[in-house]
Formats: structure tokens, sequence, C-alpha cells
């Protein structure tokens, strides 16, 4: 994923399909990119490899090495929902794929942009619009807090223990993209944090979060403590466009925001660093559905087209912007009408037909 690759050279980008769903709108995802790649001229490549319960059976691990190393060689990767939580230990092949590649590729800033969709109105409030930038590679997520090992652990049968990390680095760069993000937007930023109880931890994130502030000292910037904020994103999330914080923090706010927004189906999130970006739902594997035909792609195909964005920016490529726009308002427009929305929204279709109507949607400007 080097940045000095131009708009004329292949684009490979590796699909992992995941566990329940994951499959099945892995697949339909593929599909919209292949369209847009016929339509705008992505000169996009396509190869695969086998992650979870499927490679657990084949291989006795969830995340083969050969994985990690495709996912460095491709210039994207997409990622179907996985289900961790029923993955057995890690000593015994129940790698997090999710996890595990954010940390090994340094994929530290994960965009949830929630926003409201015509005929599909907010469950409560205004019109939401909105984007979370959540810090990605440490925080409360044991798997991500130490070098080696878990950052989780029982001195005792009766006492479990879970060491946070909050680096200064770490918090400095989610600032910087979250201003960065509101520069594009409203120019405003909020900023979420617990300081009133993690003075030290939470102290440090606002310490570097101020600092990175005086590079823009003409955007609106407040800071709200996480419970608080948890409530006013019920009253009016209206009033927020760019909301910066910490892995947890993030990870809850962002599905309360895009639930409130319309659906959680409807989800879309970035995984980003300097050098790789993955594609990934909001949303888990909803095993239950799986194989049914049933599945909502909208979250993951959402994804993908912030993913084209990502490669689209760092290649000064305008048509891959333009094939991004195009997924986009696909998407919007299917969703707006009950009879071309899927089960989840109130609509017939399922995963295969919803992604024929965005086919039929989908072409240049």
């Amino acid at each position: 994923m080097a940045a000095s690759k131009n708009s004329l050279d292949p684009v490979q980008i590796l699909c992992l399909d995941g566990d329940g769903i994951g499959p099945e709108i892995t697949a339909a995802t593929r599909r919209v990119l292949q369209a847009v790649d016929d339509c705008f001229d992505l000169n996009l490549t396509f190869t695969s490899e086998d992650i979870g319960f499927v490679s657990l059976a084949a291989s006795g691990t969830t995340f083969p090495d050969k994985v990690l190393d495709a996912a460095k060689a491709a210039d994207g990767i997409v990622l179907g929902p996985v289900s961790t939580i029923d993955y057995p230990p890690a000593s015994e092949g129940g790698i997090n794929p999710s996890g595990f590649l954010r940390k090994q590729l340094d994929l530290y800033a994960n965009i949830r942009p929630a926003k409201s969709y015509e005929g599909l109105p907010p469950r409560v409030g205004d019109k939401v619009d909105l984007v979370i930038a959540r810090e990605n590679t440490e925080g409360f997520y044991s798997d991500r807090s130490m070098f080696f090992g878990r950052a989780e652990f029982m001195p005792t049968e009766d006492m479990a223990l879970s060491v946070r990390k909050i680096t200064r680095q770490a918090s400095t760069r989610i600032a910087r993209t979250g201003f960065e993000l509101a520069a594009q937007r409203r120019r405003k930023v909020t900023v979420v944090h617990k300081a009133n109880v993690f003075h030290v931890s939470d102290g440090l994130f606002l310490e570097a979060v101020r600092a990175v502030r005086g590079e823009f000292p003409d955007f609106e910037y407040e800071e709200q403590i996480i419970d608080a904020m948890a409530a006013l994103l019920i009253r009016d999330p209206s009033q927020f466009d760019v909301i910066v914080t910490t892995n947890m923090y993030g990870d809850i706010l962002s599905d309360e925001a895009s639930e409130i927004a319309g659906s959680l189906g409807m989800a879309a999130s970035l995984n980003a660093g300097e050098k790789f970006a993955m594609a990934q739902a909001q949303h888990g594997s909803a095993p239950s559905l799986a194989g049914k035909d049933r599945a909502n792609p909208s979250s993951l195909i959402g994804s993908a087209a912030m993913l084209l964005r990502w490669i689209g920016e760092r290649r000064e490529a305008p048509h891959f912007q333009a094939a991004a726009d195009a997924i986009e308002q696909a998407i919007t427009k299917a969703v707006a009408t009950a009879s071309t929305r899927t089960a989840d929204l109130g609509g017939p279709l399922g995963t295969t037909a919803f992604t024929d109507g965005l086919l039929v949607m989908i072409k240049k400007p």
C-alpha cells in the first residue's frame, strides 16, 4: 500500500470472508467492487484467504501466518464479520483476525460514520450526520495493550485484572485524524473521555488532544464525559460533527450513534493507518442468519466505498472517489423505498436480490 503507487497501477484487494454471514456479505461486496471497477476503470484485482472457523478446521488456527503476508502485500483489505466470542483461546488457535490485523498493520484510526438515510428516519431526534474517530490500537482491549501476551489476567481463581494502555503517540494520532476529518466537514470536534475517574490515563489522552487542538484554533471544540455523551446522543445527535475518543468508548458510542441514525446494519467503517487500510462492517457475524440469504450487506459495501476513497486520496485518483460516490448513492437510493430494502429494514429483499438492485443503480455520472 505504498503511497508512491499511481492511479494506473493495479489495485489488489484481499477479501477475507470471516464467519456467520461474513461469506455472503463479502461476496456481495466483491460483486459491487467488480461493478465499479468495470464502470470506472479502477484496475482492481481480487485475492482471498481463509480465516475464522474455516481456517481453524483446516489448519488449527483462525488466522494463518500467510494471511498477514497477503494483507501486507495488498492495496486494501475487505474483512467480513468474525465470531470471535466463540473462538477457542489463542493458545488453541483462536486468534481474533480483526484485532490482530489492527495491531500488526498499525490501523490506528477506526473511522465510523453514522448518518440518516432518506426514507429511514432516525430513531430519535433530527437527522444524524456525524463521524466517530476511534483510537484503534490500545485502551482496554487486552489483545492490543501489550507487546507479548494479553493485558488481562487472573492472579487467583477469584480475581481478574485488566490493564488499560493510553499513550501520547496514539492519542495524538487519533486527535489529528479527527481534526482533519472535521476540516472536510463542519469544523466541529467533540472529545469524549472519563478523566474525572481515570485522572492519569484519560488525563494524558486529553493533554495530547488539546495540544493538537492548538493547530486548529478556528474549529469549534468541546469535551464531554462518556456517560453524558451517551445521553446527549439520544437527546440530540444532530449537534455533533466529529467525535474523537479512545478505543472502548468509540466502540460503544459508534454502535449507539448508528442505531439512532436508523440501523446498525447500515453502519460502515474503515480501519486506517499510514500504509494500510481495511474495510469492516460495524456489526457482528449474526450466525443465526448465516446461509439464509437474509443479511443486509450495506454496512460492508459502504465500508468498501470508504476503502476506495482512502486509496483514491493516496493515489490522487479522482475516479476512485467517483466510484465511492456511486456506491454510496446506490445504497441511499436503494433504502429510500421499502420495496428495495432488505428484511431488517422492513423490505422484502434478501442479500442477493438487494445486491442485484445496487448493481443496476451503479453507473457513471
